[in-house]
């Protein structure tokens, strides 16, 4: 689950990680408010309007800016909310339709009074899955697309390594601040801000948190000036507070659909849909469609309560998707009888009207030989097999007649 940067440093700062002060606003009168509010604890009128959506290089699209005076911030917010904002992140880069911007951060400018005093750092930290290890990434190239530093300059990008049942030790944490080539109060401010970063990022159950800028400042101050937080959406059970962050209107509409029906479903961008059981079945599924010549357009496991309801609202949310040219349902009859997964297909089918994608249905265990007969007996346009080759093989044959 991914958050907003508003809402990451609000994460941060109960940590004790420094942060750039901001208020959000989601109309021009809020953000009104918010500006005078923060020229009272400032003093001054420079202001930074930044745009809140969940999509990286948002200032590449004009989502942030620096306004000088109130004549100026009316007009940048004025234009930044309500606008559809394209960036390289965005659903189909520079070129796509963009996301609407629905709030925008009013933030303090940290660089005043002496940009030129101030230095900007990458600072990151994941999951090694291969090594075991979470992992803190680090450079003196900051305020740049980390991917191209890492490929024109690796060697400007440092990585260390946390055990994570020792944590992360003060020895680490010195060692990144002297390797950003920093000293004196800068250091220690950096060291402190490594640490309280690291115990946000464990205190969270984060998969990511990048600060990129992570700013010195020109009185020696660290400070997290953009952020990026995505957390591990099987930890959120643990953290109610955090799982009302989430903000639907920032997710894909079929994944939203799909949660609250109590599917696991995965979009892709292939053309053959998949209604499974189990994870391991469907990746299976997705391979034998890969080997069969399609593409798999989706991941949907229904689970062990494959009834007709969910099956027909597994249906419609496959059906969603322009470019599926089939439907592959590949059930594995353990837990639930493959005979009432086929009077759910039968049933749903006919619920749903007249449905032009040609559906194959290859059902396996309990009962898989009632299932087959309902399926064949049922008149409908549904084509059934026993063995996943046999599917499969079926699969490749509709797509080559779809052309």
């Amino acid at each position: 689950m991914n958050l907003h940067e508003y809402q990451g440093k609000e994460l941060l700062q109960k940590y004790g990680v420094a942060i750039q002060n901001g208020k959000v606003a989601t109309t021009l009168p809020e953000a009104k408010q918010a500006y005078h509010a923060l020229k009272k604890e400032t003093g001054t009128d420079f202001v930074v309007v930044k745009a809140q959506i969940h999509a990286g290089g948002r200032g590449k699209g004009g989502g942030v800016k620096l306004a000088k005076d109130q004549a100026q911030f009316e007009d940048v917010a004025s234009r930044i909310l309500g606008m559809m904002l394209k960036t390289p992140q965005t659903p189909g880069g520079m070129e796509g339709e963009g996301k609407l911007v629905r709030k925008i951060l009013v933030a303090e400018d940290v660089y005043a009074p002496d940009f030129d005093a101030c230095s900007e750092y990458y600072v990151s930290i994941l999951t090694d899955r291969e090594r075991q290890r979470n992992v803190i990434i680090y450079s003196t190239e900051g305020g740049m697309d980390i991917e191209a530093v890492a490929e024109n300059t690796p060697h400007l990008v440092q990585k260390e390594y946390v055990d994570p049942q020792l944590g992360l030790l003060p020895f680490q944490s010195r060692k990144i601040a002297f390797n950003l080539g920093l000293s004196g109060t800068a250091f220690k401010q950096m060291t402190k801000f490594i640490s309280s970063l690291y115990k946000a990022f464990v205190g969270s159950d984060a998969t990511l948190f990048e600060i990129n800028p992570c700013l010195k400042t020109g009185d020696d101050r660290i400070l997290a000036v953009d952020c990026k937080v995505s957390l591990d959406e099987n930890a959120l059970y643990r953290h109610k507070d955090l799982e009302d962050m989430r903000d639907l209107d920032e997710e894909d509409p079929t994944d939203v659909e799909a949660k609250n029906f109590g599917l696991n479903f995965v979009n892709l961008d292939g053309n053959v849909g998949c209604m499974v059981n189990g994870a391991g079945l469907a990746m299976a599924t997705m391979d034998i469609i890969k080997l069969s010549g399609g593409e798999p357009a989706n991941f949907l496991d229904v689970g062990g309560t494959a009834d007709a309801d969910r099956v027909e609202k597994a249906f419609r949310i496959i059906l969603k998707d322009p470019k599926v040219k089939a439907i592959l349902i590949n059930i594995f009859g353990g837990i639930v009888r493959c005979d009432r997964v086929a009077n759910g297909v039968v049933q749903a089918y006919k619920n749903i009207g007249d449905i032009k994608v040609p559906i194959i249905v290859r059902l396996q265990g309990t009962n898989a030989d009632l299932a087959k007969e309902i399926i064949d007996q049922s008149g409908l346009s549904v084509r059934s097999a026993i063995e996943l080759q046999e599917a499969a093989s079926i699969v490749s044959e509709v797509l080559q007649n779809a052309g």
